[in-house]
């Protein structure tokens, strides 16, 4: 990675919406959950159920909103979480070209990742 990729964050990430990822280390570490959403600019990851935080909510009575301190998800850095195969569990990933498509694929049993 050149420097200028460096400050730009990561110019490729392998993990996608809907995918399950496992946290792999962290005060999270163990933890398994959807990605509901990628940041590819600052190389992180939000995950359901994971990196639970506390927010102080201020109550909005126009959109019924009660006050106090609720609970969130916060962002994960992409180094510390690793995608699940349904077969073999938490893989690697490679890249290769199947018909006319390129695809990702499990490193350790070679089935498909990506759902099509």
């Amino acid at each position: 990675m050149t420097a200028h990729a460096a400050l730009r964050g990561h110019t490729r990430v392998d993990i996608k919406r809907n995918d399950t990822v496992k946290v792999i280390t962290g005060r999270d570490k163990g933890k398994q959950g959807r990605v509901l959403r990628v940041f590819p600019a600052e190389g992180k990851v939000l995950v359901e159920h994971v990196m639970m935080v506390k927010k102080h909510v201020r109550p909005n009575p126009q959109r019924n909103i009660q006050g106090g301190i609720a609970e969130q998800e916060s962002r994960v850095s992409l180094s510390n979480v690793q995608l699940v195969c349904p077969s073999c569990g938490p893989v690697r990933i490679g890249h290769e070209v199947r018909g006319d498509r390129k695809v990702r694929v499990c490193k350790k049993c070679g089935n498909t990742l990506d759902k099509s």
